[in-house]
């Protein structure tokens, strides 16, 4: 089993800290804090200037601020009337809108962002570099009162480097595989599974440690924020994700990236529980490590205090991986798919005018599917109770405007007979344009 898990592809160069000799290495001083005390750390970090980069950002001293959207820009400009140090609009990289980004509250004035730099900004800013120009960019967050007060825009400045050992330590794509041929495993009750692996690409340099864990038959499955790596997390979460049966632990040093794929090998596969016949899920649980690079301190955010640890933090959710126990009757077709969502694509924008329709792979144990939609909130938009022989769903024209930003989340259950919820997609994330 293959699962592409990110939006992006690695592409790092390989060496400690980049530097072109045409590039201009001075910074605009950052003010410490600004109005209404919304503050941030870390203020700077080393990004890759040919690759995807994420970061661990805290903000603290929101009061009645809210965050909206954030950009990428190569030059910053005073925001009057509003506060602080905006993105001048010709030089302006990219947007990360709030509604596709993993951040969450912290605290009672705090903000956690994990700020996901795609390739496709780094390389905007390498280009720029190259012509003779300023070789950092900049991340502004924007933050709106919800009484009326003016804007505060929080700029974050980008370094660019080779993705090695000066940048944060993160995950950038992971791959859970059986070392077998088979899409599906499926294996008799009593069985031994074959060898099983995660193929990791990563940024900067740390230690990768962690579990493995297994989903038996009537466990609660795992949501999105179960999937998250233990750093991706604000600092008060942390602990607090389900947890399953133990199978494994491992712990390795990651040298400096240079581009390349670390396979991780998987827990012993005698190990594995095949004892109940039903649908399985294996969870690779990455937890938290020190990295100066990218460690984020709350005191100086005005977010609490101590030092929140992000080594090994990731953009996305951890892909589970599946397999099947049952009798010679009972076990699936080989080949056959798990419950995975195809479309509407994640993070995708459709124009407002266009079908939405949903659609995923078979499930092998559904006799019923339900889809849910709800808004970036998590409200209620639309449920569909659907037969195991539907795959897709056309959604009605209404549901369009049943959003105030046109942001929504789906996901699909699988379900048997008894209405137990026997499989269970992430959920994801996708964007219809207003008219």
């Amino acid at each position: 089993m293959n699962i592409r898990t990110t939006i992006f592809s690695l592409v790092a160069v390989a060496c400690w800290g980049f530097q072109t000799p045409t590039f201009a290495q001075h910074v605009v001083p950052l003010p410490d804090t600004v109005a209404a005390d919304i503050r941030v750390h870390p203020t700077g970090v080393n990004v890759n200037a040919t690759g995807a980069t994420v970061v661990f950002l805290t903000y603290g001293g929101l009061e009645d601020y809210e965050p909206v959207e954030a950009l990428w820009c190569a030059e910053l400009e005073d925001a009057f009337p509003a506060s602080g140090l905006r993105c001048r609009p010709e030089t302006i990289f990219g947007q990360q809108p709030i509604g596709f980004e993993l951040g969450s509250a912290s605290g009672q004035r705090g903000f956690t962002d994990i700020m996901t730099i795609p390739p496709s900004v780094a390389r905007r800013a390498y280009q720029r570099a190259l012509r003779g120009e300023r070789s950092d960019f900049f991340y502004v967050r924007r933050f709106e009162s919800r009484s009326g007060a003016p804007d505060v825009f929080v700029p974050v400045t980008c370094r660019m480097t080779g993705g090695g050992a000066r940048t944060p330590f993160a995950l950038l794509d992971v791959e859970l595989g059986f070392d077998s041929e088979a899409e599906v495993q499926s294996v008799l009750r009593g069985s031994t599974l074959p060898r099983l692996h995660a193929t990791i690409a990563y940024s900067g340099t740390g230690q990768l440690q962690g579990r493995w864990e297994v989903v038996r038959p009537g466990d609660a499955p795992p949501t999105e924020r179960d999937l998250l790596t233990e750093a991706t997390l604000p600092i008060e979460e942390r602990g607090l994700q389900r947890r399953y049966t133990e199978v494994g632990q491992f712990s390795v040093f990651l040298p400096p990236s240079t581009g390349q794929s670390f396979v991780l090998p998987g827990p012993d596969p005698q190990e594995l529980p095949t004892d109940v016949e039903g649908l399985y899920q294996v969870l690779l649980r990455v937890e938290a490590t020190d990295d100066k690079e990218g460690d984020s301190d709350l005191a100086a955010a005005g977010a609490g205090l101590g030092v929140v640890n992000s080594g090994g933090v990731a953009g996305f959710p951890l892909p589970p991986l599946r397999y099947f126990v049952g009798s010679s009757h009972s076990a699936p077709i080989a080949g056959a798919g798990a419950l995975e969502l195809l479309r509407p694509g994640h993070q995708i924008t459709m124009a407002h005018d266009a079908p939405i329709t949903f659609s995923w792979t078979a499930s092998p144990s559904a006799v019923h599917y339900r889809l849910d939609v709800t808004d970036r909130r998590g409200g209620p938009v639309l449920s569909a109770t659907l037969p195991a022989s539907q795959g897709q769903y056309l959604a009605p024209p209404w549901m369009r405007d049943r959003t105030d930003d046109g942001i929504f989340r789906w996901r699909v259950l699988a379900l048997d007979a008894e209405g137990t919820i026997v499989d269970e997609t992430v959920w994801r994330t996708f964007r219809i344009r207003p008219e």
